[in-house]
């Protein structure tokens, strides 16, 4: 049973790393990270959502939690508020094959 727990840690945290690689990755194709790192950001949070947070992403720096994140809110896609907005866009004749 031990190594079945060892084994699920190791893979979440080769997806979670994986993940962080390509959203990183991704905000610099976009322009969005570079070399430069010419602004400070600055504010209170309760040490257990940075803990927690860390602890999700598999990262220790407080600098590398924050360039994930706000990776992750910049590079975010629309994609469940284009699904609402087609609600009903539709037409209700139409056959869907189920």
């Amino acid at each position: 049973m031990g190594a079945q727990i060892h084994t699920t840690t190791d893979s979440e945290a080769t997806v979670a790393l994986t993940r962080n690689q390509l959203v990183l990755e991704q905000a610099r194709a976009v322009g969005l990270l570079g070399s430069a790192k010419n602004t400070r950001l600055s504010g209170r949070v309760p040490s257990e959502l940075i803990d927690a947070a860390k602890k999700r992403a598999h990262v220790t720096s407080d600098t590398e939690l924050l360039e994930l994140a706000l990776s992750r809110l910049a590079l975010e896609d629309d994609f469940g508020a284009g699904l609402v907005k087609r609600k009903g866009s539709i037409p209700s004749d139409i056959d869907l094959g189920i």
